[in-house]
C-alpha cells in the first residue's frame, strides 16, 4: 500500500500543466546589469588589481635595476719625518645594464602585462559563467515550484472528484484514502520545490548580492546555426586560458634571452677624486670593474632554454584541450536543444490525454488507476521538458559566454 501511495504521488505531479509556451523576447539578464555584477565580483576586482600590479612591474623592468653609489673615505698619514697629513677619497659609480639585457627586461615586462590582461579577462569569463549557471538554476527551481503548485491543485481536483463519486455510491473508500494520500504527497513535493527555490536564490544572492530581483521568465533558446569551425575559431581567439599560456611562453622566451645575455656581466663604471699629502697631491680618475663570469651563468642559460620548451609544449597542449572542449560543448549544445524539442512535442499530447482521462473519471467512465497512470506519463513529460530546457539553456549560453557574444564581454 505504501508503494502504491508513492506511485500515486508521482502520478499526479504533472497535474493540469500545459506545455511550455514558445519563448518570446530575449529574457536574458540585461548587459548593463550583468556587466555591473561581473565587474564588482571580488575575483574580477582582484584580477584587475593584479593587472595594475603587472603594469607597475613592467615599469620597474623598463628602468635599470642599478643605482648610483657614492663613496667617501678619509684618512690620516704619518711619515717618519714626523709630518702628519689629512687625506680623503671621494667617488661615484654605477653598474651599467648592457643593451641586450635592457631589451630582454622590456620583453619580460610586456609578457607580464599580457598575462595580467589575460587573467583579468579570464576572471570576468569565469564570473559570467557562474552568474549564468546560478541564475538558470534559480529560474529552473521557480519553474519547478510553479509545476508543483499546479500539481497540488490537480491532486485536490482528483480528491474532489473522488468525493463526488463516493457520495453517489460510484467510488470506494479506498479510492478516497488513496486520493488523500496523493494530496499529502503532493503538498510535500510542493514544499520541497519551494525549499529548492529558496536555496537556489540564496546561493545566487550570496554570490552576486547586487543582482536584485530579476524576472523569472526563461530566456530565449535558439539553435546554433554557425558551424563547429566557427565556434572553434571564435572561442580559440577569445580564450584567455590560451592567452595566459601564450603570455607565459613569451615570458619564458624573454627570460631565456635574459639568461643568455647574463653570460656577460654588467660593468661598473665610476669617477673618483682624492686628496693626499695634505692637499699637495690631487688625484682624479675613472674606475671600471667587471665580474669574472663563472659556470653558473651558463647553466642558468641552459635551464631557461629548457623551461622555454616546457612552455611551448604547454601552449600546444592547452590548444588541443580547448579544441576538444569546444567540440564537446558545440555537440552538447546541439544535442540538448534537440532533446528539448523532442520533449516539448510530447507534452501537449500527454496533457490532452490527462485532461480527457480526468474528465472521464469525473463522469464515472474511467477508473482511478487509469487516471493515475496517465498523470504519471504527463508528469514525466513535464519534468523531462523542464530538465531538457534547463540543460539546453546552460549549454547554449555558456558557449556564448566563452565566445564573448553576450553581455558585451568582448568590451573590457
Amino acid at each position: 500500500m505504501r508503494k502504491c501511495w508513492l506511485i500515486i504521488g508521482f502520478c499526479i505531479f504533472a497535474g493540469n500543466t500545459q506545455a511550455a509556451p514558445p519563448l518570446s523576447g530575449q529574457g536574458l539578464l540585461p548587459a548593463g546589469t550583468a556587466r555591473t555584477l561581473i565587474d564588482q565580483d571580488p575575483g574580477v576586482v582582484a584580477a584587475r588589481a593584479g593587472l595594475e600590479a603587472a603594469r607597475q612591474e613592467a615599469g620597474i623592468l623598463e628602468t635599470s635595476p642599478y643605482e648610483w653609489t657614492a663613496r667617501l673615505s678619509g684618512q690620516r698619514r704619518a711619515v717618519e719625518s714626523g709630518s702628519r697629513y689629512r687625506e680623503w677619497n671621494a667617488g661615484i659609480e654605477r653598474t651599467l645594464r648592457l643593451p641586450g639585457k635592457s631589451s630582454a627586461d622590456r620583453s619580460i615586462g610586456e609578457a607580464t602585462v599580457a598575462e595580467g590582461k589575460a587573467r583579468y579577462s579570464e576572471a570576468r569569463r569565469q564570473s559570467a559563467r557562474e552568474l549564468l549557471a546560478l541564475w538558470l538554476d534559480w529560474l529552473a527551481a521557480v519553474q519547478g515550484q510553479e509545476l508543483a503548485s499546479t500539481n497540488r491543485q490537480t491532486a485536490q481536483d482528483i480528491l474532489d472528484a473522488v468525493e463526488k463519486r463516493l457520495h453517489a455510491g460510484d467510488a470506494s473508500k479506498l479510492d478516497r484514502s488513496l486520493a488523500h494520500a496523493a494530496l499529502s504527497e503532493q503538498r510535500r513535493v510542493e514544499n520541497d520545490a519551494r525549499t529548492q527555490v529558496n536555496a537556489s536564490w540564496s546561493r545566487l544572492n550570496a554570490r552576486f548580492p547586487e543582482l536584485g530581483q530579476p524576472s523569472t521568465a526563461f530566456p530565449v533558446l535558439v539553435p546554433l546555426k554557425e558551424s563547429a569551425a566557427f565556434w572553434r575559431d571564435r572561442i580559440l581567439a577569445e580564450s584567455q586560458t590560451l592567452k595566459i599560456a601564450q603570455a607565459l611562453l613569451q615570458k619564458a622566451q624573454a627570460q631565456s634571452a635574459r639568461a643568455r645575455a647574463e653570460k656577460f656581466p654588467d660593468p661598473t663604471v665610476g669617477l673618483y677624486t682624492a686628496s693626499e699629502s695634505g692637499g699637495q697631491e690631487r688625484i682624479a680618475g675613472i674606475s671600471i670593474s667587471i665580474p669574472i663570469p663563472g659556470g653558473q651563468r651558463n647553466l642558468r642559460s641552459i635551464q631557461t632554454a629548457h623551461l622555454t620548451q616546457v612552455s611551448l609544449q604547454e601552449v600546444e597542449l592547452m590548444k588541443r584541450q580547448l579544441e576538444a572542449d569546444i567540440a564537446g560543448a558545440v555537440a552538447t549544445s546541439q544535442g540538448t536543444y534537440e532533446s528539448w524539442q523532442i520533449a516539448e512535442t510530447g507534452i501537449s499530447a500527454m496533457q490532452d490525454s490527462a485532461s480527457l482521462m480526468q474528465r472521464a473519471y469525473a463522469l464515472g467512465e474511467a477508473e482511478l488507476q487509469a487516471l493515475l497512470l496517465v498523470r504519471l506519463q504527463a508528469t514525466t513529460a513535464a519534468q523531462n521538458a523542464l530538465a531538457a530546457r534547463t540543460a539546453a539553456l546552460k549549454a547554449n549560453y555558456q558557449l556564448l559566454v566563452d565566445a564573448k557574444l553576450i553581455w558585451d564581454l568582448d568590451q573590457e
